[in-house]
């Protein structure tokens, strides 16, 4: 896979609003948080939250750690960094958002 493809990846695994949210959640909470919390804060179901994690885990953008019963997930710093350079790659250094 090039890096258009893996660029491509990511901004469909963003591409629905709800886990724009779940990525927005686990940012604020600077930790890592459960199915069942998550869920509770958007409001959805937690089959519904546990499909979108899977989905942004394998877009490398979450990772997740059993604790006991439960599945922790938190954003994967590292899998973020890595996007945030290709995109730099792709469209130069001196892009700026204005």
């Amino acid at each position: 896979m090039d890096e258009v493809e893996k660029l491509a990846e990511m901004f469909k695994a963003l591409s629905d609003p709800t886990r724009l949210r779940l990525v927005k959640l686990l940012g604020e909470s600077r930790g890592a948080l459960c199915v069942n919390a998550l869920a509770h804060m958007l409001g959805v179901t937690q089959s519904a939250v546990s499909q979108h994690l899977r989905v942004l885990r394998q877009a490398g953008l979450v990772r997740s750690e059993r604790c006991g019963q439960f599945v922790h997930y938190s954003l994967d710093e590292g899998g973020l960094e890595q996007y945030k350079a290709r995109l730099r790659e792709m469209l130069g250094d001196d892009f700026v958002v204005v």
